[in-house]
């Protein structure tokens, strides 16, 4: 408990602005390779909460070899019965657990490779393979084809679908009126470069990856609904009772939409993009504050990630009772979610909002393995989310409240250490136990790790690393080896040594000010061979006057860091000594005055620190400094303000 009070007290630390790094000489890709493009058209029956789904596939095999069977993604049967992988996984302490009230599936009609040359068209559904022997899942479908596809050669697919869709969960399905289409439509698993099909089925903590393309997406609804979709609207029309909508989005991997016959509408040009927030009536005041979130949040990623590539971003708020939709991703969309009586005092609205924009980011345009390494997403977004914040709101971007601020940062250190010795940040989604470890670790670890190497390294440096990366690798589908790459070339292999060990091996790290001794100088006493003779002297008072004397300390753990070791002396001066944080050190002291007290990292720029409390020390029997009570007063004040009336 001490350590995370110790934690929320920590000062918020700044090292610069972030937007003075150049990135001049980092080379970033204008357009996207296109892989998988994708002319779909849907039709919603929200009585019947369905959609009737038909188009055209044309798939590129951009890998090194060739291939001989497809594997398509099939993910809204995660919700078709218990035995999907889904159901099965035991994860708690996350969001959409349970059962969903009404059963969902998604039933290919048809799947046909299109004639080529003097090749005729093939049915591929009737051999597909649904589920492997003795699993009953259905979300991850092995489509066998006729003929070999080589590299570069391209494939055209006619498909034809049907959706019933679930009650909200897992940021599909329907409320009432309401409809959210994720995961809608049969999906190409991505083929990496080696020729490897990188398929998942759905799990309960993973998401997705795909390859980029073109969607040209028509949506046919009642005429009385709004459609929030991916991309532009470049057509429209109401045909009777139906509104007919056609969206086109090149450069992206996945498409969503959704259709409410009660959203209302606030619009606004920031930063040269079209942001429109679609949410229900009576939060209009959250939408206010979501654009004000951008107003903000799109010029601070461009100047640190690099333009936004799309001219528009769409926000949905969805109503009370669809809570599930909230909070989520997809290309140039976004959900996000709360209360409309929500307190003003407490930042969630631009938490959730400067959250999901940045996955346009961590997720859209570097477009990494979410499922394999979901840090590279979830956790470096979560970093990105922090660091704007901070910029924007200062030590109060999580509340603000009476003179009482809490920052996102430090509500991040405090919930990423619970779990730092229970598993890895660096693992595969399906791989963690538990919820609650999969939500510190990946989310509130990783942007505690960064948020460390930012204070410890400097804003310019880690904003070079981070920033570099995201513009070398957008639309590149990187991994952590190129992460890894971006830090050593901007800080060093040392450091870059230190995060692999962080997010791969548990790393963690506790300092501890061991033993404070200090005394009046003195002339040496003992027995003396000089010239020849040898005398006898007895310690007295050095002429210089002054005292002397060393501040043990030691670091546990498997994570080094340079921190400052601050010194106060007696008269309440203090001094700073810069130690490497290696090992055990005997630091020596030198000065008019005796020593008082010492604190290891003052301004606690290690948020991995596993017990900050232990950073400090007084010298006995002397009176703790100044400093030093001030802090053992405040932490104390707040220990006791949680258990007060």
């Amino acid at each position: 408990m001490r350590a995370v009070w110790a934690l929320l007290a920590a000062p918020l630390v700044g090292a610069g602005d972030p937007t003075e790094a150049s990135f001049e000489d980092v080379r970033t890709a204008e357009h996207a390779d296109d892989v998988a493009d994708y002319t779909l058209r849907a039709n919603l029956d929200p009585v019947r909460h369905s959609v009737h789904g038909e188009g055209t596939i044309r798939w590129r095999n951009a890998s090194s070899t060739s291939v001989r069977e497809l594997w398509l993604h099939l993910y809204l049967n995660a919700f078709k019965n218990e035995r999907s992988v889904y159901l099965r996984e035991p994860v708690g302490g996350f969001r959409g657990t349970g059962t969903p009230a009404e059963w969902a599936a998604i039933d290919v009609k048809k799947l046909l490779l299109r004639a080529s040359g003097s090749e005729a068209a093939a049915d591929l559904w009737s051999g597909a393979e649904l589920h492997r022997r003795g699993d009953d899942d259905e979300t991850d479908v092995r489509v066998p084809l006729p003929r070999d596809v080589a590299p570069g050669q391209s494939i055209t697919l006619d498909v034809e679908w049907d959706d019933k869709l679930p009650t909200i969960l897992e940021r599909t399905g329907f409320s009432g009126s309401f409809h959210f289409m994720g995961q809608w439509f049969p999906k190409i698993a991505r083929l990496e470069g080696n020729g490897a099909w990188a398929h998942f089925p759905f799990h309960h903590l993973a998401e997705f990856y795909a390859d980029f393309g073109t969607y040209d997406v028509t949506l046919d609804v009642p005429s009385s609904f709004a459609i929030g979709a991916t991309g532009p609207l470049v057509e429209s029309s109401i045909r009777g009772e139906r509104r007919v909508e056609r969206h086109v989005q090149a450069d992206v991997h996945d498409f969503a939409w959704t259709a409410w016959d009660h959203f209302e509408t606030q619009s606004e040009i920031i930063d040269g993009v079209e942001v429109s927030v679609l949410f229900p009536p009576g939060y209009g005041e959250d939408a206010s504050r979501e654009l004000a979130t951008l107003r903000f949040g799109i010029p601070h990623y461009r100047a640190l990630y690099g333009p936004y590539p799309y001219r528009l971003l769409t926000l949905v708020h969805p109503p009370e009772g669809a809570g599930e939709a909230g909070g989520m991703e997809y290309p140039t969309l976004i959900t996000t979610g709360g209360p409309w009586y929500g307190p003003p005092f407490a930042r969630l609205i631009e938490l959730v909002t400067m959250h999901e924009f940045g996955h346009q980011y961590f997720y859209g345009l570097v477009a990494t393995d979410e499922v394999t390494w979901p840090f590279l997403d979830e956790g470096l977004n979560s970093y990105a989310e922090s660091e704007a914040l901070g910029a924007w709101l200062g030590a109060g971007s999580a509340a603000s409240i009476s003179g009482f601020t809490l920052s996102d940062v430090a509500v991040q250190g405090v919930f990423g250490n619970l779990s730092e010795h229970d598993e890895p940040v660096a693992q595969s989604a399906f791989q963690f136990r538990t919820g609650a470890d999969y939500s510190r670790l990946v989310y509130e670890r990783t942007a505690a790790i960064l948020e460390t190497f930012r204070r410890v390294y400097g804003e310019r440096a880690v904003s070079r690393a981070l920033g570099s990366y995201t513009r070398r690798f957008r639309f590149g589908h990187p991994g952590p080896e190129d992460l890894f790459a971006s830090f050593e070339a901007e800080l060093g292999a040392r450091p870059a040594a230190t995060l692999r060990a962080a997010l791969f091996e548990k790393g963690w790290v506790d300092y501890e000010v061991h033993g404070i001794f200090s005394k009046k100088s003195e002339a040496p006493g003992g027995i003396f061979d000089r010239a020849g003779k040898r005398e006898t002297l007895t310690p007295k008072p050095a002429p210089e006057g002054g005292y002397e004397g060393w501040v043990l300390v030691t670091r546990r753990g498997t994570l080094t860091f340079p921190v400052d070791v601050e010194l106060t002396l007696e008269d309440g001066t203090t001094q700073r000594i810069r130690w490497n944080g290696d090992e055990a050190s005997r630091i020596p002291y030198a000065g008019k005055t005796a020593l008082s007290a010492a604190v290891i990292d003052p301004d606690h720029t290690v948020l991995l620190d596993d017990d900050p409390t232990n950073n400090h020390a007084a010298a006995e029997p002397r009176p703790h400094s100044p400093r030093v009570m001030e802090r053992v007063t405040y932490w104390a004040e707040l220990l006791l303000s949680a258990f007060a009336p």
